[in-house]
């Protein structure tokens, strides 16, 4: 269970926007994270605090193939990504890399700016604690539970 303040964007926000090719010369998961949402927020890095959530229209995360793009989201603090739908790649590169994702087309039209938001990875309820609603999203089945949980598919296949 997370609970943050809301991020909130429209349709089709690419990963050109999540964090420009022009920071990709770094493998410092905190410098990206430094310039992320920067093209279209220039504030989300100085606002976002550790457990904030994101939420989208459609289509998120189209465009590149970058596991960037949600390294950067992830590493600035960003706990769960909710969204009408991800760009497939996106959705597949942000599980790999443990950041929480959710499709919920009634969530990603009625949650606002600003709303705090309480998501269970569990049963896939996301509460608009500031609204009262909730509204139901499909969870992740266990194993991929255990991946986010793990940080990643490699931390969570990696023998310790």
């Amino acid at each position: 269970m997370v609970t943050g303040k809301v991020f909130k964007y429209g349709d089709n926000v690419d990963t050109d926007v999540i964090i420009p090719a022009r920071y990709l010369n770094t493998a410092s998961a905190k410098e990206l994270a430094s310039h992320c949402m920067e093209d279209i927020d220039k504030e989300f890095v100085n606002k976002v605090k550790e457990g904030d959530i994101m939420v989208a229209n459609r289509n998120f995360g189209c465009g590149s193939s970058r596991e960037h793009a949600p390294l950067a989201i992830k590493t600035s603090g960003i706990s769960c990504v909710i969204a009408s739908t991800f760009a497939r790649i996106f959705y597949r590169n942000a599980i790999n890399i443990g950041l929480a994702i959710l499709e919920c087309d009634e969530a990603a039209a009625d949650i606002a700016d600003g709303d705090e938001v309480a998501v269970d990875f569990d049963t896939g309820v996301i509460t608009n604690v500031t609204t009262g609603k909730t509204y139901q999203a499909q969870p992740f089945p266990p194993f991929i539970q255990n991946i986010i949980a793990a940080g990643g598919l490699l931390n969570s296949i990696s023998t310790k």
